[in-house]
């Protein structure tokens, strides 16, 4: 083809030196790369994501299709401009090296760029699916990322040295101290992304605390050396991938999975308020009704175990009695399995704890029926108002460390209205 041309011309009567044909085959090499350009960016790719947008291919945005067909439409010039110099430069020329050298260098570019779309593209796609969501992918792509850099850039830097990559890559070894130095918190970060993923301790959306970097909240991004958490409050904690493995941390998303969130919250009674129930007291309680089986049951229990001690249960300590504590804790117990918002197929009970110098407390452990944290606040603090409510039915006193409120009145030689009520009682 250039020889037809050129001896078209001297058909014509034109000279053609060696300084005219490389002109004019650069002129033809620049011309062509222009209209193929603008043919690739101006209109087919125009008109590629035009369609792919009217086809509704939501599983890829088009702003990453955009990318990546740019991306590959200039890998494809570069082998056109590669293939061009070879046909219109002569052989051996200073002129054919340097387009030589100048296409191969964009060609491992946009090669390289073009794959950098790609994973993106694979990222974007795989976060609609269960394994995107559970693997630390973006972590991982990111590491794949820098490998490919690498070697692309050792590619490039034997290109231009004109020699073999083969003899860069024999160096690297006297710098593999110098490149774990560099690369020390990339490396960590994707050894800490696929244990993070092999062990499947954490994934974007679960719940993370740890309080060594103060981050409580969602886990919004695990990247190739951090891991980004959108906390409740609304600020954002960077931690270090690495600092999830060496050290500890709590994942919320069993909580969130079962579908029960755990009430552990106590309350401290006053000890001198623990008594045995009177005969009226216990009738005025059977008018609970979630407390009335437990009374009935209990009183013909304790009745036929009196019975057998006969002349010695005139002494309260030989006999068996309700006490005002227990027959608190029987209530609670039947309340909170009559609550619609505790599940009962979970841990339930009401327990006693050590006793303290602040009372003696009465926790109450259960699981609701939700983990959505509004309504769980809700339940905990109704289920705590009733018991601070109902607890003067059974006569006992919550403990309470006095207040100034409290000082003064003594002061005063007033006695508070709570302390006269449980004086009385």
């Amino acid at each position: 083809m250039k020889e037809a041309f050129f001896s078209w011309l001297s058909g014509l009567g034109v000279e053609v030196t060696s300084m005219m044909a490389l002109v004019i085959a650069l002129g033809f090499i620049l011309i062509t790369s222009l209209l193929l350009h603008m043919m690739l960016h101006r209109f087919l790719l125009v008109r590629l994501v035009g369609v792919l947008g009217k086809a509704k291919q939501v599983w890829l945005p088009p702003q990453l299709q955009q990318r990546l067909f740019n991306r590959l439409a200039f890998v494809l010039q570069g082998g056109v401009l590669l293939a061009q110099a070879e046909i219109w430069l002569p052989g051996g020329s200073d002129s054919l090296a340097l387009i030589e050298v100048v296409a191969q260098l964009w060609i491992l570019l946009f090669l390289l760029l073009a794959f950098f779309a790609l994973l993106d593209c694979v990222l974007a796609v795989s976060r609609n699916t269960s394994l995107g969501r559970d693997l630390p992918l973006r972590g991982i792509f990111q590491g794949t990322k820098l490998v490919g850099s690498v070697l692309v850039g050792i590619l490039m830097i034997a290109l231009l040295l004109g020699k073999s990559p083969l003899f860069l890559f024999s160096g690297l070894g006297a710098m593999t101290a110098v490149l774990m130095l560099v690369f020390k918190d990339p490396i960590l970060g994707l050894v800490a992304g696929i244990q993070l993923s092999a062990n499947r301790m954490l994934s974007v959306g679960d719940w993370l605390q740890m309080d060594k970097y103060g981050a409580d909240g969602e886990v919004t991004d695990i990247g190739l050396t951090t891991v980004k958490v959108s906390n409740w409050d609304k600020t954002i904690t960077t931690i270090p991938t690495y600092a999830l493995i060496s050290d500890s941390f709590k994942n919320w998303q069993g909580m969130t999975e079962s579908g029960g969130r755990r009430i552990k919250r106590s309350v401290n009674i006053d000890m001198t308020s623990v008594r045995f129930l009177t005969a009226d007291e216990q009738l005025q309680l059977k008018q609970a009704q979630l407390l009335a089986p437990y009374l009935s049951r209990k009183e013909q229990e304790l009745s036929s175990y009196n019975q057998q001690l006969r002349e010695a249960i005139n002494c309260p300590i030989n006999g068996r009695h309700l006490t005002n504590l227990g027959t608190l804790r029987a209530y609670l117990d039947a309340y909170l399995k009559a609550h619609p918002g505790i599940r009962n197929d979970m841990t339930l009970m009401v327990r006693q704890l050590a006793p303290t110098s602040d009372g003696l407390p009465l926790e109450i452990y259960c699981f609701t029926a939700t983990t959505a944290w509004g309504e769980y606040e809700g339940i905990q603090a109704d289920i705590f108002d009733h018991i601070f409510a109902i607890i003067e039915q059974f006569h006992l006193r919550l403990h309470q460390s006095p207040t100034g409120y409290d000082m003064r009145a003594w002061q005063s030689g007033a006695v508070p209205a709570d302390q006269k009520t449980g004086q009385a009682a």
